[in-house]
């Protein structure tokens, strides 16, 4: 500036104006897609038409593999009738339809759903992430693997844990009072879908929590507290879900969920510690984890080689 004419001095400069403040929170807010009602209207249908080509995919080769598919889930019953003395231990078939019905239909779905799960997975988490934070979004890949394995982990169990206990409990019921077992191949897929589809869910456990904290519905500390509630209401769900009314097999179903709901906390408890900047003390818990798995392995190994222990593809998936 030109100099005053009253006493030639310049007259001081200001300091510039400060920057705005909260520059990364702008940062992440600009990184958050901004959408009108319409538009996510438009998103999510164009989501769900992905997700049911990708079903209709896995279908189409789920048909080529349908008699093997059927033979997969047929194995649980053939080996509780044969377990129960029944011979031929055989499921029937009542209506012209039913081997069309579940052969060809429902066991091809059944498995297009676990199939296509990451891809399903995958169209939910694009749905939601234009709603979350920038630093929110890198936890894409590991919610897909964690929530398609959880799912594809919970189908597995059900069959070869959950279901096969289950059916045998039931046809064992009244075998010798004058009854003889027909198994109806649509009631007895329909019972097999329930179970496999029901645990599949109930596996996503952890996943959901994680969600729920991810959006700031709860929170570790929450979890805690109120984790008394949350047994009783999954041994509440176990009870609906498990197919007989004992309660040996109802432990079967609530045990993992109730570890799995522990799961859940711990992975709530670890995205708070990265929000908060601060870092879980894995050397000083793997440490103990991975001699305690060495001793498990070794243990494992003595007993195969030993004692003539083998593994079988049913609980407790180790006999003599």
């Amino acid at each position: 500036m030109p100099p005053t004419r009253a006493t030639g001095r310049r007259p001081p400069q200001l300091p510039p104006p400060p920057p705005p403040p909260g520059g990364d929170d702008d940062d992440e807010e600009e990184g958050m897609l901004r959408m009108s009602f319409l538009e996510h209207l438009e998103e999510l249908r164009s989501r769900i038409i992905k997700m049911l080509i990708g079903v209709g995919v896995a279908f189409v080769l789920s048909l080529t593999f349908a008699n093997p598919l059927w033979n997969i889930v047929a194995a649980p019953a053939v080996q509780a009738l044969t377990n129960l003395g029944v011979n031929p231990p055989e499921l029937a078939a009542l209506a012209p339809m039913e081997q069309f019905n579940t052969i060809w239909v429902k066991i091809p779905l059944l498995c297009a759903a676990f199939i296509s799960s990451p891809w399903i997975l995958y169209q939910v988490w694009a749905f939601i992430s234009p709603g979350l934070y920038r630093r929110e979004r890198r936890w894409a890949v590991p919610f897909i693997l964690c929530s398609a394995g959880l799912f594809i982990l919970g189908g597995l169990f059900a069959y070869f844990v959950a279901f096969r206990y289950g059916l045998t409990f039931l046809l064992g019921i009244g075998l010798g009072s004058h009854i003889r077992n027909v198994i109806s191949i649509s009631t007895y897929s329909d019972m097999f879908i329930n179970v496999v589809l029901g645990v599949g869910l109930v596996f996503e456990l952890p996943v959901l929590i994680f969600f729920l904290t991810l959006l700031r519905i709860v929170n570790p500390h929450f979890l805690l507290i109120h984790s008394r509630y949350a047994i009783l209401a999954i041994f509440i769900v176990a009870a609906v879900v498990t197919p007989t009314p004992d309660a040996f097999n109802m432990m079967l179903f609530a045990t993992p969920m109730c570890m799995l709901f522990f799961v859940g906390i711990f992975a709530s408890y670890l995205l708070v510690l990265s929000r908060e900047g601060r870092r879980f003390p894995w050397r000083k818990v793997l440490v103990p984890v991975i001699s305690v798995l060495v001793i498990l392995t070794g243990v494992l190994i003595l007993a195969i080689t030993k004692y003539g222990f083998h593994v079988v593809p049913h609980w407790p998936f180790f006999s003599r």
